[in-house]
């Protein structure tokens, strides 16, 4: 049998893959230089920053994670993240059923309402919160973080979730209801297990959204043992000076987490923008 004949290369397919080399270059050069920086002395930093380390210093991440308080903030940001996520991707996959497949009047204004959330910023309600939470109480706690993250939390979700909800045949819904299905069972055996994709990349956006928040964590937490690891971060900056190389290490613990969750999901992130993108 004859060979079948290559298709020769196009120079614009090699240009967007050197263009893409370069990205990825560009994006992975950074993070290479923090990992071997957090594996020197500061000596070694000041005297050759962009050089291998002679002895890897391992010792930066044990301090860390131990004298820095890393442990114990990022299991306070676990259980923050979590919680937060949970309940947001519950309460905002039901609201994005409800607007997108039910038929009712107020549909369009309450997806107009929780669109305006998207555009209000955490700085302007700051303060109300902060009030409104210390005459509650909740401030000092974790509780005070979940709420307010579970707010912002939403619109992104309902925006993302009403695309996905919306791109599903109403036939298929129709055809369940007339073999008995009731609006709970058409969202819970329906609905969400063919939403998977989309849930994943809004389950994604909400925990990494969560998992980087600064403000709020250094505004309404003030006791040392409920710190959060953006805020925990902060400590190792001094004001008079830095040890950089436990900095870095402390960092780059901080990113590991949703550094993995974006290697283990990739492919339902990628799967779930382009089906957004086409059935939104």
């Amino acid at each position: 049998m004859m060979n079948k004949s290559k298709r020769p290369v196009s120079p614009i397919s090699i240009i967007i893959y050197i263009v893409l080399l370069l990205l990825v270059a560009v994006y992975l050069t950074p993070l290479l230089w923090m990992v071997n920086v957090s594996l020197k002395t500061n000596a070694e930093v000041f005297s050759s920053p962009f050089g291998m380390p002679e002895v890897l210093q391992l010792g930066n991440y044990i301090f860390a994670w131990t004298k820095g308080y890393l442990g114990r903030a990022m299991f306070n940001s676990l259980i923050v993240c979590v919680i937060a996520l949970i309940v947001s991707m519950f309460l905002g996959s039901m609201a994005s059923f409800a607007i997108a497949r039910m038929k009712w009047k107020l549909s369009g204004l309450a997806m107009t309402y929780f669109m305006i959330g998207m555009m209000v910023p955490v700085h302007c309600v700051l303060i109300p919160l902060f009030v409104r939470f210390s005459n509650l109480g909740l401030t000092n706690s974790l509780a005070g973080l979940i709420l307010p993250y579970i707010t912002f939390s939403l619109p992104m979700t309902i925006f993302l979730m009403v695309g996905f909800f919306k791109g599903m045949p109403r036939e298929m819904f129709e055809a369940a209801c007339i073999d008995g299905c009731n609006i709970y069972q058409c969202y819970f055996r329906i609905a969400i297990p063919l939403s998977k994709t989309g849930m994943s990349v809004a389950a994604l956006m909400t925990f990494v959204g969560n998992w980087n928040e600064l403000l709020l964590a250094m505004v309404f937490i003030s006791d040392t043992t409920k710190k959060t690891l953006p805020v925990t971060l902060t400590y190792f900056v001094g004001p008079y000076s830095t040890n950089y190389v436990q900095m870095f290490a402390a960092v780059i613990i901080a990113i590991a987490p949703t550094i993995l969750v974006y290697c283990m999901f990739s492919n339902q992130i990628v799967d779930g923008l382009t089906a957004g993108a086409v059935k939104g």
